[in-house]
């Protein structure tokens, strides 16, 4: 039993802890059932507004999904501006699913950033920013969110229905914080692979934030790729992603 002068001392460690460390660093990490979808090359065709123009091109994504080992690299390009964004997620797959060990994002007019879960010290951290995190297992980053969102959808297709919520705890470029993602329900989409059935998802962040939301259209029929993914900035940025092929990869 702990006496009363340890009590006191716990008592101050976790009260120093609980003001050091923002609220959305004591974060819980749920696990859930999830199936990865198998490695492909994703291609899509893209339209965008950055710094007030309006842009066309290409993004590819390639997903791997190998051995216990993911990766994730994905490149958005105009022929105007050359690359609008480029990210790179890698790391293994745990019981959680995907645990991203970097993470580096380089955006247009903006140096490179990156992210890392380092499991040995459990923490993660960001460069060039000087904020750190608890590791406690099951975050993710940018990119492994919208895929560890896939993998959960996979293996709970039934749930995934109109307002269920689903929450993740993402690390971006600087900081990290939780993501809650809800379901708007299913639509039929023509795209250029054919009318695909789709579920919507939306990330919107908290009305307080000037953080980006995300929509994603999921289809069940194409191993749930995203057919079409548009990322909204507060200040009227976007840059919006429809699927135009799909290439698959052995392993």
């Amino acid at each position: 039993m702990l006496s009363s002068l340890a009590l006191r001392r716990l008592a101050a460690t976790t009260l120093l802890l609980g003001t050091i460390l923002p609220a959305s660093a004591q974060h819980a990490a749920p696990k859930r059932q999830f199936s990865l979808p198998p490695s492909a090359d994703l291609a899509y065709s893209i339209r965008a507004r950055q710094s007030g123009l309006s842009l066309n091109g290409e993004a590819k994504l390639t997903w791997r999904n190998s051995a216990g080992k993911f990766s994730i690299a994905t490149e958005t390009r105009s022929a105007l501006v050359g690359k609008i964004v480029e990210a790179n997620s890698e790391g293994s797959v745990d019981a959680f699913g995907l645990a991203p060990a970097t993470f580096i994002e380089k955006r247009w007019r903006k140096e490179a950033t990156t992210t890392t879960f380092d499991r040995a010290t459990k923490t993660i951290t960001f460069v060039p920013a000087a904020t750190s995190y608890p590791l406690l297992g099951g975050e993710q980053d940018r990119n492994s969110a919208i895929w560890q969102l896939i993998a959960v959808a996979r293996a709970n297709p039934t749930a995934f229905k109109a307002n269920s919520d689903w929450d993740f705890f993402v690390a971006g470029a600087r900081d990290a914080e939780p993501w809650l993602f809800k379901v708007s329900g299913e639509e039929k989409m023509a795209t250029a692979l054919g009318e695909q059935r789709a579920v919507h998802i939306t990330r919107a962040p908290p009305p307080d934030s000037k953080g980006q939301q995300l929509d994603i259209w999921l289809a069940p029929g194409l191993e749930w790729y995203p057919v079409k993914l548009r990322f909204s900035d507060a200040d009227g940025d976007f840059i919006e992603q429809s699927l135009e092929k799909i290439g698959k990869v052995a392993g």
